[in-house]
């Protein structure tokens, strides 16, 4: 119950700073007409840098050569974890793979698994190319999903903000956990006894720039 009434606060609390801020850039004196330009003006300085963040984000396939900071995915990951949870139980755990060695090898028994996925032009490794990936893992029990879900929306977005481009990987997450020759690998990530891997995310700067897709705005709707 606690966990819904704090999920009803906060969409009340966004709503109202979008409201607010539909207000600071629309009211007018009253009987007076409003100024074009004056109104240009104060939306451009009333712009929402994260409003912006969310809705210029996109999927990213295609990563450039060229590695991630340390101190970029270090951001992302305390991003992540200042992500809400119920009670505050914080049910993740979060590992960061930047190592070639073993992107690598896990690609190379992906390939061998998958060799006309490996002949695709461009491959380079399973995750998209990409020189970094954050693996998060959950409870067993499956009581921990919902927030590792706000937690890597918070990774996305964060990295959105940093010029990095991200992706979330279900598909090489599987064929991890279903191949037995990939189980060393996962088995170095650490993860706690009554933790399994999730899903992980694909980090890198972007080497493509894809439109935005249609969105159904008919799926969401005022309840009068």
């Amino acid at each position: 119950m606690k966990t819904w009434k704090n999920w009803i606060f906060s969409a009340c609390l966004c709503a109202g700073i979008g409201t607010a801020a539909g207000l600071a850039t629309s009211c007018t004196p009253q009987g007076q007409k409003a100024d074009p330009q004056a109104a240009d003006s104060a939306t451009e300085e009333n712009k929402n840098m994260v409003v912006e963040t969310i809705m210029n984000r996109r999927s990213i396939r295609k990563y450039k050569d060229q590695p991630v900071e340390r101190e970029k995915l270090e951001t992302l990951i305390r991003c992540g974890i200042n992500a809400p949870s119920g009670m505050n139980r914080q049910p993740w755990e979060v590992r960061v793979v930047d190592d070639a060695e073993y992107i690598n090898g896990v690609t190379e028994i992906f390939k061998e698994a998958n060799p006309k996925a490996a002949e695709e032009e461009g491959f380079k490794n399973m995750f998209r190319n990409a020189p970094a990936v954050i693996f998060i893992g959950s409870p067993k029990d499956g009581s921990g999903q919902f927030d590792c879900g706000l937690l890597g929306e918070n990774i996305v977005l964060a990295a959105q903000s940093m010029g990095l481009g991200t992706c979330f990987l279900g598909g090489p997450v599987r064929f991890m956990l279903d191949q037995e020759e990939v189980r060393p690998y996962v088995e170095r990530l650490q993860f706690s006894e009554n933790y399994g891997l999730l899903y992980a995310i694909a980090v890198g700067y972007p080497d493509e720039s894809p439109e935005a897709k249609p969105r159904d705005a008919g799926k969401a709707r005022f309840i009068d």
